[in-house]
């Protein structure tokens, strides 16, 4: 190796290297600026940059008070059609089904709730998951986006299936909307599928 550049091609392995996680997200919105207010203004994103040869952006959350470099970029295409009127979870014509925005903690999610509800936001659903307490609204393109925190490890263990599997749909208006419950149901240990 000479000046940090590989001279021989490594050798492939017998499987796929397993990635370390989504690096960041790439949309396609009718209105930039629309989506913009949207992403900034009630998901509270910050911009980091924008391109300088299409209407696209970029923006950061916060990974413990530092910017990633972008989570998500919107790019403006004004041919895509209007979201229908009424938003459904699994029944949109939208090729992305949701995106999961997770906060730092509970706290902070319920902060961003009332906040959500201030600022006239929908709440299309709330679900508390086996991993995550969720709340689901939509973006002015009709994409779901889900406001999420996680569990605690220990509720979901080494039963990640288990947590899937689990969903509790709870209120979408009024005060009940806000009741956060922390008694979490545990999935322990997985069931080895060979056990049947």
């Amino acid at each position: 190796m000479a000046d940090g550049i590989s001279q021989i091609a490594p050798a492939a392995p017998a499987e796929a290297v397993t990635p370390g996680g989504i690096n960041h997200l790439v949309i396609n919105v009718r209105d930039i600026e629309e989506s913009h207010r949207f992403w900034t203004e009630i998901l509270g994103f910050k911009q980091v940059g924008a391109s300088s040869r299409r209407k696209m952006r970029f923006y950061s959350g916060d990974h413990g008070g530092r910017m990633n470099h972008h989570d998500i970029a919107l790019v403006e295409n004004p041919n895509l059609p209007a979201p229908p009127a009424e938003w459904a979870m699994f029944d949109m014509p939208v090729a992305i089904n949701h995106i999961a925005i997770t906060l730092p903690n509970r706290e902070a999610w319920l902060k961003q709730l009332a906040f959500l509800r201030q600022k006239g936001v929908t709440f299309h659903r709330r679900v508390n998951h086996g991993m995550t307490h969720s709340l689901y609204i939509s973006d002015p393109n009709g994409y779901g986006v889900e406001v999420l925190y996680e569990l605690p490890r220990e509720v979901w263990g080494d039963n990640i299936q288990g947590a899937i599997d689990y969903a509790e749909g709870l209120p979408t208006e009024g005060e009940e909307a806000f009741i956060d419950d922390t008694n979490y149901p545990h999935f322990g240990s997985a069931k080895d599928p060979a056990s049947g």
